[in-house]
């Protein structure tokens, strides 16, 4: 009910204004940066001994280094750090965007990057040492950091940081409602989903309609998910499997727009497109079995909209486009299979045992790679980019 509530309360704030929306995340920003440094610095003044660390590998790495990436994908620590598509998906509201854009994105993985690694450095090592020496399975925080606040006594730094875990999830949510809807709302320019979703002719311009419908799928998942962590782990992998198409796109449109402006450059192209779908698809293995083929399963589902559209248009196209797509296919029915004969510690039936799995996927996705470069082909969506692109400013 709590959870409804709150995404009604981020989608009533986006309803009014983008601007409203920015001025209010900005407010919350600052306690999701200052809080932080305010407990690492509470923390290490307190209590803090290096020797929590370890000293020896299986000290520092008890339960193995695929611990590590089950806590990547499981933990909510990728969902954490998909806030650089805000800066992309509002790009249209953001002054100069071609410097801003790589501003934000860049900014936005090295500040959470920084913050999350200082914090757990700081948590490892402000432990009590009758705690470290127990064991880390021994450790039963319902609220880690606010809890080891309590035990060295810092009563105040535990009320401020359960007012913070409230007050964050809520400029996140406001951000990542305002990111959905203008996602949504730019689809039905591909002609895939009704246009009545792309209407913003209101005065403070917002995607009103796709507001709404994102709320009421919101309110469904939250139905059909009802444990956090799983739901964590679902939209984790959803927004993996969503990222998938950026290095195909990058890497297709290298190759079939090599005179398109590009008031962004990235060098390298060639060899970091492969090498970020290769990561991705990892991430997505992480969230592990069965799981995996749960997020699969819902985005198939999607796929009768899709056909239905492609039909009122008459299947233009349809041979190409099937052909175009069929990587994903594949790629996605073959990361279901590995994921479930993988390694135990990704939930699979470990006929293939870790790290080999990791290797099977790598190849796997490589191999996807380049066949969905080379099956792209010249449509009217790139007619409609060339066009659009003829019109950017370089100055």
């Amino acid at each position: 009910m709590m959870a409804t509530l709150l995404i009604f309360v981020f989608t009533l704030i986006n309803y009014w204004s983008v601007t409203i929306m920015a001025k209010f995340n900005n407010f919350i920003s600052v306690f999701k940066l200052f809080v932080p440094v305010i407990t690492m610095i509470v923390l290490v003044t307190s209590h803090f001994d290096w020797t929590n660390m370890g000293t020896t590998t299986s000290q520092f790495m008890p339960n193995g280094t695929a611990s590590i990436f089950i806590a990547i994908g499981s933990a909510g620590i990728i969902y954490s750090y998909v806030a650089f598509q805000t800066v992309i998906n509002l790009g249209n509201d953001i002054v100069k965007p071609a410097v801003n854009i790589r501003r934000g994105i860049i900014l936005s993985l090295l500040i959470s990057a920084l913050i999350y690694i200082s914090l757990q450095i700081v948590f490892i090592g402000s432990l009590p040492k009758s705690i470290v020496n127990a064991g880390w399975s021994h450790i039963s925080f319902n609220s880690p950091f606010a809890d080891l606040a309590i035990l060295l006594n810092v009563y105040w730094l535990s009320t401020l940081i359960y007012f913070t875990a409230f007050i964050s999830p809520v400029g996140s949510g406001i951000a990542f409602s305002a990111s959905a809807s203008k996602s949504l709302s730019s689809m039905p320019k591909n002609k895939h989903l009704p246009k009545f979703l792309s209407k913003s002719n209101n005065k403070y311009n917002t995607p009103r309609v796709a507001l709404m419908v994102d709320f009421i799928v919101s309110f469904l998942l939250i139905l059909m998910f009802k444990n956090w962590a799983l739901l964590s782990r679902v939209v984790a992998a959803s927004t993996l499997i969503s990222l998938l198409t950026g290095p195909v796109v990058a890497g297709s449109l290298r190759k079939m727009g090599p005179d398109f402006k590009r008031p962004t450059k990235i060098r390298g192209m060639k060899y970091l497109a492969p090498v970020v779908f290769d990561l991705i698809s990892l991430a997505i293995y992480w969230s592990m079995f069965p799981t995996t083929v749960q997020v699969i399963v819902i985005i198939i589902v999607g796929l009768p909209i899709y056909l239905i559209y492609d039909y009122r248009r008459g299947f233009k196209e349809f041979k190409q486009k099937m052909y175009a797509s069929l990587w994903m296919i594949i790629h996605l029915i073959g990361l279901s299979v590995i994921s479930w004969i993988g390694s135990t510690d990704f939930g699979g039936l470990n006929l293939i045992k870790y790290p080999m799995d990791f290797v099977v996927i790598i190849i796997f996705s490589t191999i996807m790679y380049y066949w969905a470069i080379n099956s792209s082909y010249h449509s009217g969506y790139f007619d409609d980019a060339r066009e659009l692109n003829s019109k950017v400013n370089m100055g």
